[in-house]
C-alpha cells in the first residue's frame, strides 16, 4: 500500500502511521467506570468452582475474593456497560485507525496484574484506563502488525485496590501455511506413564499410595497430602463435559476450526481437557455424556478424545 492509512507496508506511511499511533499513549481508554456488582459471595464461589480453587480463605463470613478476580469485577459482562462507563472514543479511535490500515485481526497476548489491597464482599469497585502504550510495528508468526497495552487501575472505595495490563495484538494476517503435523506431547519421567498408557489404549489416572486420592494431570506428588507413593487405575472411559470452549482463533496449521475443546469429568471424578468429536462444534453442551475413544492424529501419534453420545 501506498502512503496514509495504508501503512502495512515499509517507507512514508508507515512512519506517518507510527506517530499517529503514539499519540495515543497517555489517553484515556475508559473514564470513571464502575463495577456491575459489589464485590459478593455468590461470584467468589462461582469462580471458585470453575477454578478448582479451595482455598478456605474464599468462604465463610470473613471471606476475601481471590486476587485473580481482579478483572472480573469491572467486567460489563454479555450487555456491557451502560452511560459513560464504557471504551473512550480514544480507544476506539485508535482500533479503527489500525483497521483502516489493514491490522484487522486481533488477539490477546498477555496480561498483568499487581495487587494492592484484599477485596471483600460489599466492596464497591471503581475503574479508570489508559492506553499506555502502542509497541513499534512488529513482525510474529501471525502476521505484521502493534501492540497495544491499556492499564486499568481498579478501586475499592476509592482506594487503590489494584492494576491490571492487558496487551492485544492487532495485526494483518500473513498467508496461510499449509496443515502440519499436531504438536507432539512433553513427555518426561512424571507422565511418561499415562503416554505409555495412551500407547496401549488405556486412559490411567495416578492414585496416591498414601490416602488414595486421585489426580490429574499426572504430578510427581499427592496435591492432597505431598504423599510421592502412587499407583495407577485405569478409567472406565465415560464422563461428561464439565466445560468448554470453541476454538475460532488464531489458526495453527494442524487444526481446522471452529472446534471444540472440552473440560472432561471422568466418572472417576478427576477432569481432564480434550477435544470433543461426533457431535458439531456448537452442539456441546454442558453436562452432555461422553465416551473416551483413541484418535490417530497421524502416522506416530495417538490421543485420547472423547465422542458425544456417552455408552451410544
Amino acid at each position: 500500500m501506498g502512503n496514509g492509512e495504508g501503512a502495512v507496508g515499509n517507507g512514508e506511511g508507515a512512519v506517518d502511521l507510527a506517530d499517529r499511533l503514539k499519540a495515543y499513549e497517555g489517553r484515556a481508554a475508559a473514564t470513571a467506570g464502575v463495577g456491575k456488582d459489589l464485590v459478593n459471595e455468590p461470584m467468589i464461589r462461582h469462580w471458585c468452582e470453575a477454578m478448582g480453587d479451595t482455598n478456605p480463605a474464599y468462604a465463610g463470613p470473613e471471606a476475601v475474593a481471590p486476587p485473580t478476580m481482579l478483572q472480573a469485577w469491572t467486567m460489563g459482562g454479555l450487555s456491557g456497560h451502560t452511560g459513560h462507563t464504557g471504551r473512550s472514543e480514544a480507544y476506539d479511535e485508535l482500533l479503527a485507525l489500525l483497521d483502516r490500515a489493514g491490522y484487522t485481526s486481533v488477539v490477546a497476548t498477555d496480561c498483568e496484574q499487581e495487587y494492592v489491597r484484599q477485596l471483600r464482599p460489599g466492596d464497591a469497585i471503581t475503574f479508570d484506563a489508559v492506553i499506555e502504550s502502542v509497541s513499534e510495528r512488529k513482525t510474529t508468526k501471525l502476521g505484521t502488525g502493534y501492540f497495544v497495552t491499556t492499564r486499568m487501575d481498579v478501586r475499592a472505595g476509592g482506594e487503590l485496590a489494584g492494576t491490571h495490563r492487558f496487551r492485544i495484538l492487532k495485526y494483518a494476517p500473513g498467508a496461510p501455511k499449509p496443515k502440519g503435523k499436531r504438536p507432539r506431547p512433553v513427555i518426561n519421567r512424571d507422565n511418561a506413564g499415562f503416554w505409555e498408557g495412551v500407547a496401549a489404549h488405556r486412559l490411567l489416572i495416578q492414585r496416591c499410595g498414601a490416602c488414595a486420592t486421585l489426580r490429574f494431570p499426572w504430578l510427581p506428588g499427592c496435591n492432597a497430602c505431598g504423599s510421592q507413593e502412587w499407583d495407577t487405575v485405569e478409567a472406565d472411559g465415560s464422563g461428561t463435559v464439565f466445560s468448554y470452549v470453541v476454538m475460532h482463533h488464531p489458526p495453527f496449521p494442524a487444526f481446522d476450526p471452529p472446534y471444540a475443546v472440552g473440560l472432561i469429568e471422568l466418572a472417576e471424578g478427576v477432569r481432564m481437557v480434550s477435544n470433543i468429536v461426533g457431535v458439531p462444534y456448537d452442539k456441546v453442551r454442558i453436562g452432555m455424556p461422553v465416551r473416551l475413544e483413541f484418535m490417530k492424529a497421524d502416522e506416530e501419534l495417538e490421543l485420547p478424545v472423547f465422542r458425544a453420545g456417552g455408552e451410544g
